[in-house]
């Protein structure tokens, strides 16, 4: 079977709702597949601010994105795949810098890859989506075009203990996402 980086991170908004996407339901549907998420911060900017606090982030001014730094379990072209296929679902890649309330660049919806099979699969996923919304197959976004970034992985940067599992400690929390759709569209 063939190989890819095991090592991502993703960005789509409030990290408390992704990383309850990503390590629950995703997980769910293949177990195992995960062997390690942290919520913490990333910047497209491999120059960028080192080591920031969440006020800082928060406050926009830093470039860094609120992501779910993830280690796949065996990882294949193949779970790489499936794992941003259901990232496209669960929250809305036409908002730019925004997830529902949530405003601002540490919000975006960002794919930070490690190898270049990992960028490949997820432009390719991604021109899919937007060709299946071109032609009304998909239809649960706010706006008409992607604005997902797919870029280098940079420096990880954890997040303090307290946003760790926050939405299985709290599972009343804060979560703006949601399914838009469950089921990958057929071209």
């Amino acid at each position: 079977m063939a190989r890819i980086a095991s090592t991502l991170a993703l960005g789509a908004g409030c990290y408390w709702g992704t990383e309850k996407y990503v390590v629950k339901d995703f997980q769910g549907k293949f177990p195992g597949s995960i062997a390690d998420a942290k919520v913490g911060f990333m910047n497209p900017d491999p120059g960028g601010m080192k080591n920031p606090s969440y006020r800082q982030v928060c406050s926009g001014s830093t470039g860094h994105v609120e992501v779910l730094n993830i280690e796949l379990n065996n990882a294949t072209p193949e779970l790489f795949e499936e794992l941003v296929k259901f990232f496209f679902m669960f929250h809305d890649p036409t908002t730019k810098d925004r997830q529902g309330n949530d405003v601002g660049t540490q919000y975006s919806s960002v794919i930070f890859c490690t190898d270049t099979e990992q960028k490949k699969i997820a432009n390719k996923l991604m021109q899919d989506l937007q060709e299946a919304m071109n032609k009304k197959k998909v239809t649960s976004f706010s706006q008409s075009t992607i604005h997902t970034s797919v870029v280098d992985y940079t420096v990880f940067y954890p997040a303090e203990d307290e946003h760790q599992e926050y939405l299985f400690k709290n599972p009343s929390g804060y979560c703006n996402h949601r399914f838009r759709f469950r089921e990958w569209p057929e071209l």
